[in-house]
């Protein structure tokens, strides 16, 4: 048998090799497919504009080219057995060819060439019928396939988004948006793109507005709350934090302040070298030069301005005598049955604050600590026993600090230890109204009270409470000593017949019976004092001095004649000056304050030490008036103060230190009359300095007072001390006039201090 040779001449339309006779599916081996127009391929691609559409055109790719893979390891098998037969033909001709590596691609076109002619020449033989048929059922599999997987695709927001985008834009009532009504519109596209920005804008510009109302009304609402919060506790609520408790070793103390007042100890009383308990203290604590009372500087107007931080003309004490013409009544701090009633008590003391807020006081002899004032009393309080002394004083404040406290669950709760002890020391000033602020007697009234006070302090050391108990020492007011020769008849300044009532002392405020003669008496006491410069002449409603702080009360007389430091204002009734003169009769009390409140003599002290004072020992601060030192001891325990009058706070702002070489003049007595000589150019009376030594005044270097730098009135010649000596030449004048002078000053005694 013999190999018939190929013909390479076939024509092109009718050969084997002819491209109209290539088989389909060895075309789809170099295209996307045969059975896939170019149309249909474009709308697919135009199709997977969505992540689920991407996905389906991958899965359409991987089936075709497992399909194309199927189709070539069928052809390779075909053509392998192809082969097989062929070499079974060579081997029976025994002839034998090279025979090439197979080619797949090649093969797979012979085969389809073959396959080709073979259905042409035999006409639509069974194998091609066969190969038509699966070729339609893979066409028909696979477009099956793509419709599946396109709808799926389209399934969901993204689908029909990209189906209504296709389609020509979103269209109104689509459940995706809106758009333009023209889908070929670039311009409107814009222009819509353009009104979702600004309406974007507006819409941001609205919630800022609305946020920044809303921001408004919460801040708002929210300053209302802390003021009604504030205002409440203003009126007395309890704080809410928590206790701080100090240990001395046995028991722990809540923030605890003690206070003493010496009455009429004057600042300049520490130059004396008579307290160095008190000295040492001042070195211990913090401090000012001194501290100035209020007007008048009398004891019940400041210690109540101590109490409460208010101005006099504030809280109503205007003075130890006075009338109030709403309540029709005196007045009289002497008379408890009139002085303790608590209508004539405004303002709060400290008790009361405390006592409101849960903090209890203990309250030895304050002035005003016994008129119940806002029905409130505080846990314990002492009345006032001039009788007392000292030592008892310092026993009774141990007392208070040795009361159980909050930590001792069994302790009574009626008995349990204050945090605030105030106490009251009378006895500077009740012996420097009986024998003078420059008497023997006074010098050891002083020097008792400073080993009282060394007492206490001894005290807090054995109970371990030396950094633990705040210690405030405080005074009034100062002293200054009275003579017969500075005194004033009040008949001879004004028509007493005229007048209605006397206030104060020894300054004096005057009430006329008719209004209409106020200006008439004002005039008669200012026409006076034109040859007598010892006392000024003020209508309370026109001229009187702003720095007192005495004009807004009516209980404040509406004419008032104050004497100058040491000068006094008496009625004859009381005090007859020119008998006195003519008998020399010795005026009691031998010492006298109410002046002007800042002048040298009238001045008082404060000085403190303790946790609530964190200062470096002997601090100095500036010189402050008494107002402020309810504020301080507020603060001291944590206590909220009402409103008042002062302006400090702790901490206090410290101006430096001490200086203990620093020298201070101490002030002056006032010039007593033999001093006086008249002015011949002018008809008034001038008043000369005199020394009571050739030499200038002895300097200190005691930290209490500042250095003098006004001119100060001077001093008076010393006089004797027998209250009852006089220049009387018989025997029974000078007993009468020494029995009289005794029942003067008890009367006086009784009816001024």
């Amino acid at each position: 048998m013999s190999l018939q040779p190929l013909n390479t001449n076939v024509e092109r339309d009718g050969s084997l090799l002819s491209p109209i006779r290539y088989d389909d599916d060895a075309i789809s081996l170099h295209s996307r497919s045969d059975q896939d127009t170019d149309s249909e391929d474009d709308e697919l691609l135009a199709a997977a504009r969505n992540s689920r559409e991407l996905r389906a055109r991958d899965r359409m790719v991987l089936m075709e080219e497992e399909e194309l893979d199927k189709l070539i390891i069928d052809s390779r098998a075909q053509q392998e057995r192809q082969r097989r037969g062929s070499n079974l033909q060579r081997r029976g001709s025994n002839i034998a060819l090279p025979l090439p590596l197979p080619n797949p691609i090649r093969m797979l076109r012979s085969y389809n060439v073959g396959q080709s002619s073979s259905a042409i020449e035999d006409n639509g033989s069974s194998v091609e019928d066969l190969h038509d048929e699966k070729r339609r059922n893979r066409r028909i599999r696979r477009k099956e396939k793509k419709d599946r997987l396109l709808r799926e695709a389209r399934d969901g927001e993204d689908g029909i988004l990209m189906y209504e985008m296709e389609q020509g834009g979103i269209k109104d009532g689509s459940s995706t948006g809106e758009s333009s009504d023209r889908d070929d519109s670039d311009e409107l596209d814009r222009k819509r793109l353009m009104q979702v920005s600004d309406a974007k804008t507006a819409k941001k510009r609205r919630w800022k507005k609305w946020l920044l109302i809303h921001t408004t009304i919460i801040v708002g609402v929210a300053f209302l709350s802390l003021v009604v919060w504030k205002a409440f506790l203003g009126k007395g609520a309890t704080t809410e934090a928590a206790p701080q408790f100090a240990s001395n070793g046995t028991a722990l103390f809540l923030p605890t302040t003690l206070i003493i007042s010496l009455d009429g100890f004057r600042a300049d009383f520490l130059n004396r070298g008579l307290t160095p308990r008190l000295s040492a203290f001042i070195k211990e604590g913090v401090s000012p030069l001194y501290m100035t009372p209020s007007f008048p500087s009398v004891t019940f107007p400041n210690h109540y301005t101590l109490a409460t931080g208010l101005y006099p003309e504030s809280h109503g004490v205007v003075g130890n005598t006075f009338w109030d013409p709403d309540l029709e009544g005196e007045f009289y701090y002497t008379d408890p049955d009139r002085s303790l009633d608590p209508k004539w008590w405004g303002g709060e003391p400290f008790w009361v604050t405390a006592e409101e807020q849960g903090v209890r006081t203990a309250v030895h002899m304050w002035p005003g600590s016994e008129a119940h004032i806002s029905g409130m009393e505080p846990s314990f309080l002492d009345r006032f026993n001039g009788k007392e002394k000292l030592p008892k004083k310092v026993d009774r404040i141990l007392e208070f600090l040795d009361k159980p406290g909050l930590e001792n669950p069994d302790a009574d709760p009626s008995n349990v230890r204050p945090q605030i002890i105030a106490a009251y020391v009378p006895n500077v000033d009740s012996d420097g109204h009986r024998y003078g602020p420059n008497s023997t007697e006074i010098r050891s009234t002083i020097s008792d009270v400073d080993t009282m006070l060394d007492q206490l302090f001894h005290g807090l050391e054995e109970r371990n409470l030396t950094s633990i108990v705040n210690v405030i020492i405080v005074s009034d007011h100062g002293m200054a000593t009275t003579d017969v020769s500075r005194m004033i008849q009040i008949e001879d300044l004004v028509d007493i017949e005229k007048v209605e009532h006397l206030d104060g002392w020894p300054l004096v405020g005057i009430r006329p019976k008719n209004l209409d003669d106020l200006q008439l008496l004002y005039e008669q006491a200012a026409e006076k004092g034109k040859s007598n410069p010892n006392f000024d002449v003020y209508l309370r409603d026109k001229n009187m001095p702003e720095r007192y702080h005495f004009s807004n009360n009516k209980r404040i007389a509406p004419l008032w004649i104050i004497p100058k430091t040491g000068w006094a204002i008496v009625n004859r009734d009381e005090f007859d000056i020119a008998e006195a003169k003519a008998k020399g009769i010795v005026y009691h009390p031998r010492g006298l304050h109410g002046y002007d409140h800042e002048h040298p003599l009238m001045r008082a002290i404060f000085v403190a030490r303790g946790p609530a004072f964190p200062h470096q020992p002997h601090s100095k601060v500036e010189v402050f008036q008494n107002i402020n030192v309810y504020n301080i001891l507020c603060d001291s325990i944590g206590m909220k103060a009402m409103p008042n009058n002062g302006t400090l706070h702790l901490p206090l702002r410290i101006v430096g230190l001490h200086d203990p070489d620093t020298v201070f003049e101490e002030p002056a007595d006032p010039v007593a009359s033999e001093t006086a000589e008249e002015d011949n150019a002018t008809g008034m009376m001038s008043i000369l300095p005199v020394a009571t030594n050739s030499e200038a005044p002895k300097p200190s270097s005691t930290v209490g007072v500042d250095p003098v730098v006004e001119p100060e009135e001077p001093s008076r010649p010393p006089q004797d001390d027998d209250e009852g000596e006089n220049d009387g030449s018989s025997w029974w004048q000078d007993t009468w006039n020494w029995v009289k002078d005794k029942f003067n000053g008890i009367i006086n005694k009784v009816r001024r201090i």
